[in-house]
């Protein structure tokens, strides 16, 4: 998709109406500058948006039940399928089930077993691979032999609409944000958003943050094209897909995101024991190392600055949960 040919208002619009019988409005709450220096010491007000509470668990229901509502009716019936460590997978699930679909997922055998039985629940048929490389093979197999539809977790317009639909939605209730801070993984939600948030305030400012050990588009970003990174090595699985970067959402993040910052697995430890401690929110790592990354890497430039924190997702179970917060002490 070229840069040149965004997607506009109107037809972000259009699919916010298209998607909405299934996804949630999800809710905004303020955290007050004093409140927020007092948790992390930066003095900055949060528009925090609480997406975790959206169908599925996280913001990829948006994406997953767009791209099944552009499917005709005979692909509906032969299915879909994903590929993901987890929330793209639920919501997944989730999108065929409520549009008269069947998904078949494959997941990492490592995932946890919590997001497995929600698939299952949700009436998709899971495949374990060995690892993520693996994974992905064995989707485009199952795509080919199959003849099920792809529902690709950060790639094309149809995906990264869902994402779009959110920054409108977010703008709408925080029309006063100066900044925002969105996790990165392969990239599809800050391309999704960057695409909506650029027309609708062309000088917000746009901050990308992934973990230490997977900053695979960073990489990309300062290089100006897709790199190998290596392995990935971070307990924020959901931001670690395998490298290298999408080239297209490379070209959005180069457009208009202003930053790629990073932030290690124990900063976002202690952040998820921060939100939970002070918004009683149980989040799984990705959402906070945006909060990792106000409180380390941003806080210089986001002092005073009235800035969206995205809680994008909160497919994780009370033991693992648990576990972090233990780790971070």
């Amino acid at each position: 998709m070229a840069i040149v040919d965004l997607p506009t208002l109107d037809s972000i619009d259009g699919v916010q109406k298209n998607i909405a019988p299934f996804v949630q409005e999800t809710p905004v709450i303020d955290w007050s500058e004093d409140a927020v220096r007092d948790a992390v010491g930066v003095a900055t007000s949060l528009s925090v948006k609480l997406e975790l509470f959206q169908n599925a668990g996280s913001f990829k229901a948006r994406g997953a039940v767009n791209n099944l509502l552009q499917l005709e009716h005979d692909q509906r019936q032969r299915g879909v399928t994903a590929v993901s460590a987890g929330n793209h997978a639920i919501a997944t699930a989730y999108a065929a089930q409520v549009t008269g679909s069947h998904a078949k997922v494959v997941m990492p055998a490592s995932v946890n077993r919590m997001r497995v039985e929600r698939c299952k629940s949700l009436g998709a048929e899971v495949v374990l691979s060995p690892d993520v490389a693996a994974a992905f093979a064995e989707i485009r197999r199952i795509e080919v032999d199959e003849g099920r539809y792809l529902v690709h977790p950060f790639e094309g317009l149809v995906t990264l609409m869902g994402p779009a639909t959110l920054a409108r939605e977010w703008l709408r209730q925080s029309p006063d944000l100066e900044a925002i801070v969105v996790p990165c993984g392969g990239g599809g939600l800050i391309s999704g958003m960057a695409l909506a948030l650029h027309q609708i305030k062309p000088r917000l400012r746009i901050f990308a943050v992934e973990p230490d050990g997977a900053a695979t588009m960073g990489a990309a970003w300062r290089a100006g094209v897709p790199v190998e990174t290596g392995a990935n090595q971070t307990i924020a699985d959901s931001l670690a897909p395998p490298p290298p970067a999408s080239a297209n959402n490379l070209a959005i993040c180069q457009a208009f995101v202003e930053d790629f910052v990073t932030v290690s697995d124990a900063a976002m430890q202690r952040s998820m024991g921060v939100i939970f401690d002070r918004l009683k929110l149980a989040v799984e790592p990705a959402p906070a190392a945006g909060l990792a990354a106000i409180a380390g890497p941003l806080a210089s430039r986001l002092d005073g600055v009235r800035t969206g924190l995205l809680m994008c997702g909160a497919n994780i179970d009370a033991a693992s949960f648990a576990a972090h917060l233990t780790a971070s002490h």
